[in-house]
């Protein structure tokens, strides 16, 4: 079966606080994004990658690839004006029956055992997403007041979310609304249901300057 990534990098650094797009950023001295490509690499040689970038960065990310003579095969892209426009962009380029994952460009420390679990799965339950516990306690707003809730009853989302080609493209072609936050909540206004599976915590989303010190000690730590 056909393994498609669908690597997913629009930010523009803006809670970072830097004029260099977090994808950018260089951790353990290598762009964030070139990390992230090397894990799905490292998954699977033979899978299809897919990058989406806006246009405006893609001369700057072949300088980079230069520089640092990263030579992974991958496909660029457009981004678009929302995710939920450059994942559409990004599924154009997928155009043989198979499974996608979709991931976050500035993700870089998803496990190997997350991605392997997630694309397994996917051939079988259609859409999978991988999740992990909240381990501090929940609060629900209620108008000017608030109330705790159980923690047991929800889940921190990530990604690779993985899904069959032809269901993530048919569900693709629905109108853009404000409640698509990821591919899950796409697929799902679509009418199938998302399977669960077990994420990593390191697997932390790169957007603030904490985030960044937190990714320099899980290189430090790992000597990756």
């Amino acid at each position: 079966m056909v393994q498609y990534a669908l690597i997913v990098a629009g930010g523009k650094g803006l809670r970072m606080g830097t004029d260099l797009p977090k994808q950018f950023l260089p951790i353990g001295g290598k762009p964030v994004l070139m990390r992230t490509l090397e894990a799905f690499y490292t998954y699977n040689p033979e899978i299809q990658i897919i990058l989406v970038l806006p246009h405006s960065q893609q001369s700057y990310w072949l300088q980079l690839c230069r520089e640092y003579c990263f030579s992974l095969p991958h496909v660029i892209a457009d981004g678009g004006e929302t995710r939920f426009h450059s994942v559409k962009n990004g599924l154009a380029f997928v155009n043989t029956p198979g499974v996608v994952g979709v991931h976050d460009g500035v993700r870089p420390f998803v496990s190997q055992e997350v991605i392997a679990r997630c694309y397994s799965l996917a051939a079988e339950k259609k859409a999978v997403i991988p999740v992990i516990d909240i381990v501090e306690t929940v609060r629900h707003l209620e108008g000017e007041g608030s109330m705790t809730v159980s923690r047991d009853d929800y889940k921190l989302v990530q990604t690779p979310q993985v899904f069959d080609v032809g269901l993530l493209k048919e569900a693709y072609n629905q109108s853009y609304t404000s409640h698509f936050t990821d591919d899950a909540s796409v697929v799902e206004a679509f009418g199938t249901p998302v399977f669960l599976t077990a994420g990593n915590r390191e697997n932390i989303k790169i957007t603030t300057p904490f985030d960044l010190k937190i990714a320099t000690a899980l290189i430090d730590s790992c000597s990756i």
